[in-house]
């Protein structure tokens, strides 16, 4: 009973930090919205085009600002308030669904004003994620850092499971708009949030200098530490093929088992509901090591193509459960070991780097997916980013672990047999 109080401790002790209480319960309730906004996206470009490469172009156009200026979003992070930044950032993007929602109401909106919306919520979020990245530790310090980072990932993916299910019904029964309505509704808990953070019990750290190199500072600083570029270049891989689930679930859903947006909304729940599982199990865990990176990669991979040739819907909901059991820990591992590499006064830059290896390549990426989908068919459009993420894991496990024999021994025998031959080495420590 005493173990279990500990884990439970454990596994939620970045939540016992008043400012980043506050700030996980605002972000829970928005991701709840912007899943929300994401199904309906989704279905609404498929309704207006029938096309899968006009939905990964739409895509496309919002991660576009992540992937070409991604390194100068940084900058704000690193010079300015974080808190400042968000709040301004969330304002912004509220008035966008908030904009939509009276347009797709109004049945006025058209393929080019999609376009158009996508581009300036690229822009917000070339601010807005480093940002957000950058603010967690910020907020609990390193010692908190992987529990924190694991906690977010976990309530952003609890509302990818509630999002999707509360929009189906009410795309079903309202409609469209009201999936906009509610986005808009839902940054207003993250506003109220920020504002309620005491700037004094931040963990304040060196900022960067005016003259400090600017964009090219974070660039230099990844490139020439061999950790954090390794990490970012498997990220890079599986960013632009795998992680395009709003492009090719929707057309697995609709293509290959012609179960509409129910299937889709169920997809997407099933890899919200073991991203959940996933991150309180990742969450108990204080070490991060590079052997759990790479053998995240490759179970995220595996899990990824066997689902895209499940013989049914209910089989692929079930893969999806564990795609999304092993993508929460590849993230979270992959982003507290980038943060606790970064110097202070580069990591907003470094954590944009990030975001653009993620999220700015779907601007490649999303076309890409939704063309094989479209021409090849929908299983391998979600079977290509399984086989990118084996790739990258494979890539990691060259250039992250020790190549020699230890290289082939499961990473927990490798430890304790390491730790039998010195009887120093800590287990799981990074």
């Amino acid at each position: 009973m005493e173990s279990l109080k500990q884990l439970s401790e454990q596994t939620f002790s970045s939540l016992k930090i008043r400012n980043y209480r506050f700030y996980f319960i605002g972000q829970g309730l928005s991701q709840v919205g912007s899943w929300m906004q994401i199904v309906a996206l989704g279905w609404l470009v498929l309704v207006l085009t029938g096309s899968g490469t006009q939905l990964g172009a739409i895509l496309a156009f919002r991660f576009f600002p992540q992937l070409f200026g991604g390194p100068f979003g940084g900058i704000f992070a690193d010079r300015y308030s974080k808190r400042h930044v968000l709040l301004v950032t969330q304002l912004a993007s509220a008035l966008v669904a908030l904009a939509m929602a009276a347009l797709v109401f109004g049945q006025l909106m058209t393929v080019w004003m999609l376009y158009a919306f996508a581009l300036i919520l690229g822009v917000i979020n070339l601010f807005d994620n480093p940002t957000r990245q950058a603010f967690v530790h910020e907020m609990v310090g390193p010692e908190h850092l992987r529990n924190a980072v694991t906690l977010n990932s976990t309530a952003a993916n609890l509302a990818r499971a509630v999002g999707p299910m509360i929009a189906g019904s009410l795309i079903a029964g309202i409609g469209i708009a009201a999936c906009y309505f509610a986005n808009a509704i839902s940054f207003l808990a993250v506003i109220a949030m920020l504002v309620a953070i005491r700037p004094e019990e931040l963990h304040k750290e060196s900022a960067a200098r005016k003259d400090s190199g600017h964009i090219l500072e974070g660039l230099r600083y990844a490139a020439k530490t061999p950790l954090v570029r390794n990490i970012l270049i498997v990220m890079a891989l599986i960013g632009t093929l795998a992680y395009e689930f709003q492009v090719s679930l929707p057309l697995l859903a609709e293509l290959v088992f012609e179960s509409g947006a129910t299937g889709y909304a169920a997809l997407l729940s099933a890899m919200g509901a073991g991203s959940v599982l996933g991150g309180l199990i990742a969450a108990s865990r204080a070490q991060v090591a590079p052997h759990e990176f790479v053998m995240s990669a490759l179970l995220f991979g595996v899990s990824i193509v066997v689902t895209a040739f499940m013989p049914s819907l209910p089989f692929a909901v079930l893969g999806m459960f564990f795609v999304g059991l092993f993508s929460i820990n590849l993230t979270s591992v992959g982003n507290t070991m980038v943060q606790l590499a970064s110097s202070p006064e580069v990591r907003g830059r470094v954590m944009s780097l990030w975001s653009m290896a993620i999220f700015g390549s779907t601007f490649i990426g999303a076309p890409a997916i939704g063309y094989i989908a479209e021409h090849f068919g929908g299983r391998w459009g979600l079977a290509t980013g399984g086989i990118a993420a084996i790739v990258g894991g494979l890539y990691a496990a060259t250039r992250m672990l020790e190549r020699d024999r230890w290289l082939f021994i499961p990473a927990f025998i490798r430890v304790r047999m390491e730790e039998e031959e010195t009887g120093t080495l800590e287990s799981g420590k990074f």
